[in-house]
C-alpha cells in the first residue's frame, strides 16, 4: 500500500482531524493517529462536541462533579470541552515544537450564538484562551460580517485564529484582510508576529452539494456535465487570492517582522455525494502551505487508496474560472450559493450548540446528588 498520507504531507498539505472526543484521547486513538496516519492537528466544531458528549463516553465522572457544584449548563459545556481540547493539545505539543508552532494545533470555536456580536465575539475569544490554555490552540471564529473585526482585534491582541464558514472568494479576501490588519495591530502593540498563526477554513463540499442540486434542477446535458465542478473550482480560486495577497507589497513589511502567513484550510473535505471519489476534495486540492482538516472516514480512505500525484492546484485557475462562470450562466447565482450556505452554517452550529446545552442539561439533572 503506497503510504498517500505521507505524500500528501511531502507535498506541504497539513494533516488535520475535523473530529475529538475524550474516547478518541483516552484510549490513545490520537497519539496513534499522529504517529501513524501523519496527522499534526485537530479542528472541532460545535457538532463535533455535541456528537461526543451525547454519546456519553468518558464524561460522566466530569457531569457528576460539575453537577455537584450546580454550576450553569453553559459553564459545565466549557468546562467539557476545554478540557477536551486542553488534552489534545497537550497530545499534540511535540507537534507544535518541531513545526514551530505552525502545526500541533486544536481549534475551539466561540459560542456560535454570538456569530453576529463583534464584542461579544472578541470576550469569548479571550475568555477561551484563557480557559484552555495552551499556545497550539486556535479559536475558531465564524467569517460573518461581524466577525470581520473580532478576527482582527483577537489576532492584534495575539491570539491565533481559525477563521470558520469562508464559502465565497470575496469574503475570503476579506478574512485574510482582516488578519493582515489584525497583525499591523499586534506589530504596533510591539507583539511577537512569530507567535501569532492562523487558518482560513474554506468549506469545500457543501457548495458542490448546494449548486448539484441546482444544477440537477435543471436537467440539461450542460447542467449535469457541470456536477462536482464548483466546489474544487471555488476552493483553487481561493487559493489564488491567497498566492496574490501573500505575495503582495502589503505583506513584505510583515513578512520582514516575521509574520506568519494564513494558510488556506480546506474542510468540509468529507464527500457528500456518493457518485463522488471518497477522496475527490483530498486529491484535488494538493497545494504548498495548506491545511486539509479530514473526518476520520476520509483520513482512512485517503490512507487506502488516496490519488496523490503533486500539486492539482497550481495552474488550475483559468480552468476553475470558467466552471464557475459556465455555471453562473445557468442562471445559478454564486451569491445567492454562498450567502445561503453561509446562513446555513451559522444556524446549523447554533442548532447543534443549543442540542449540546439541552442533552447537557439532562445529564446535569439526572446526576445531581439529593439533597442533605
Amino acid at each position: 500500500m503506497t503510504d498517500a498520507l505521507k505524500r500528501l504531507s511531502e507535498e506541504g498539505v497539513a494533516i488535520w482531524l475535523d473530529d475529538l472526543s475524550r474516547k478518541r484521547i483516552t484510549s490513545g486513538n490520537l497519539a496513534e493517529l499522529i504517529d501513524e496516519q501523519h496527522v499534526v492537528g485537530v479542528t472541532t466544531n460545535p457538532t463535533i462536541f455535541q456528537k461526543a458528549i451525547s454519546a456519553g463516553d468518558g464524561y460522566e465522572r466530569q457531569l457528576a462533579d460539575l453537577a455537584a457544584r450546580k454550576v450553569t449548563v453553559d459553564e459545565a459545556v466549557r468546562m467539557i470541552t476545554t478540557a477536551d481540547v486542553r488534552d489534545a493539545a497537550d497530545i499534540l505539543r511535540p507537534v507544535f515544537d518541531a513545526t514551530q508552532g505552525q502545526d500541533g494545533r486544536v481549534s475551539i470555536e466561540v459560542d456560535p450564538r454570538l456569530a453576529h456580536r463583534t464584542r461579544a465575539t472578541i470576550a469569548e475569544a479571550k475568555q477561551l484562551a484563557w480557559l484552555v490554555d495552551r499556545p497550539n490552540t486556535l479559536i475558531k471564529i465564524p467569517a460573518t460580517e461581524a466577525g470581520l473585526p473580532a478576527i482582527t482585534e483577537t489576532i492584534a491582541n495575539g491570539i491565533s485564529v481559525n477563521v470558520t464558514l469562508i464559502f465565497s472568494l470575496e469574503r475570503y479576501r476579506q478574512v485574510m484582510d482582516a488578519y493582515i490588519t489584525g497583525l499591523e495591530k499586534a506589530k504596533e502593540r510591539g507583539l511577537d508576529l512569530s507567535k501569532i498563526h492562523s487558518v482560513a477554513s474554506f468549506f469545500v463540499s457543501r457548495v458542490d452539494s448546494e449548486i448539484d442540486k441546482r444544477l440537477d434542477a435543471q436537467g440539461t446535458p450542460e447542467a449535469k456535465g457541470l456536477r462536482g465542478k464548483a466546489a474544487l473550482a471555488n476552493a483553487r480560486l481561493a487559493y489564488q487570492a491567497y498566492e496574490e495577497v501573500f505575495g503582495g507589497d502589503r505583506w513584505l513589511a510583515l513578512d520582514k517582522a516575521q509574520a506568519n502567513k494564513q494558510r488556506p484550510l480546506w474542510a468540509s473535505t468529507g464527500v457528500k455525494d456518493p457518485a463522488y471519489k471518497d477522496t475527490l476534495y483530498v486529491d484535488d486540492l494538493v497545494a504548498p502551505n495548506t491545511v486539509n482538516t479530514m473526518p476520520e472516514a476520509t483520513l482512512l480512505a485517503t490512507e487506502d487508496h488516496g490519488d496523490i500525484t503533486g500539486d492539482t492546484v497550481t495552474g488550475t485557475y483559468e480552468q476553475a474560472r470558467a466552471d464557475l462562470d459556465a455555471i453562473e450562466r445557468l442562471g445559478i447565482s454564486y451569491d445567492d450559493v454562498v450567502q445561503l450556505l453561509e446562513d446555513e452554517g451559522v444556524e446549523k452550529f447554533e442548532a447543534s450548540w443549543n442540542d449540546l446545552l439541552e442533552s447537557t442539561e439532562a445529564e446535569l439533572r439526572r446526576l445531581a446528588p439529593s439533597e442533605g
